[in-house]
Formats: structure tokens, sequence, C-alpha cells
């Protein structure tokens, strides 16, 4: 994520809110870096800030999810860009989704 402003806010408001992580504290030795750090069951994501930020359009990290169509519904509700023009892929339905930093974020639901 891009440095100053509002970043770690809109971070939380998205991964906190929308996609149901919750923040977990960064070490004092690396929370004077900046950024911010969620968990949700065994996925540990950590954003962190850069001075030169460009988002990632291209490599990105996929969730597996339940309620996919309920989900995409409420990340658009609240104004972020979704793409629900991917095919299936081995028995997953999915999506891409952008953060408030335009990173995309694939979610996947099992489909059997």
């Amino acid at each position: 994520m891009p440095v100053g402003g509002d970043a770690e806010r809109e971070a939380r408001a998205f991964f906190v809110d929308l996609l149901g992580f919750h923040e977990v504290p960064k070490p004092p030795e690396l929370a004077k870096r900046g950024g911010v750090w969620f968990e949700s069951d065994s996925v540990k994501l950590h954003i962190g800030v850069e001075a030169d930020f460009r988002p990632a359009r291209k490599a990105h990290p996929a969730f597996v999810v339940d309620g996919l169509d309920e989900l995409l519904a409420k990340i658009q509700q609240a104004g972020f860009e979704t793409d629900t023009t991917q095919p299936p892929l081995d028995g997953y339905k999915r999506a891409h989704i952008f953060d408030p930093f335009g990173n995309r974020i694939e979610l996947m639901e099992a489909t059997g």
C-alpha cells in the first residue's frame, strides 16, 4: 500500500469489514515501518507500505471463500472493482476483486 494518507484505515475497512479478516498487532520493531497485518483461519496477510507503490495487477493471492456471490455483492455495494468474467478452474467458481490500492485478489468458491 502507499505511504501516508488514510491507507491503513482503508486497509482495515476493506480486509476486516468486507472480507472478514481480523487485525493482529505487528511486533513493535516492525510497527514503526507502517502497514497492517490480518488473519483469517489459517491465512496470514501482511500489507506493507512502499514509498514507490504500484498496485499488483497481475501477481495476486487467492482466497477460498464460502458465499462468493454474496461477498461479491457486498464488495460491489461498497464501491470496489470486481471482475466476474473468470472461467471456473478445477472445481472452483472464481472472481477477481481489487483492494483500495488497486491490488488484484482472487476469490474462489468450491463448486462440488
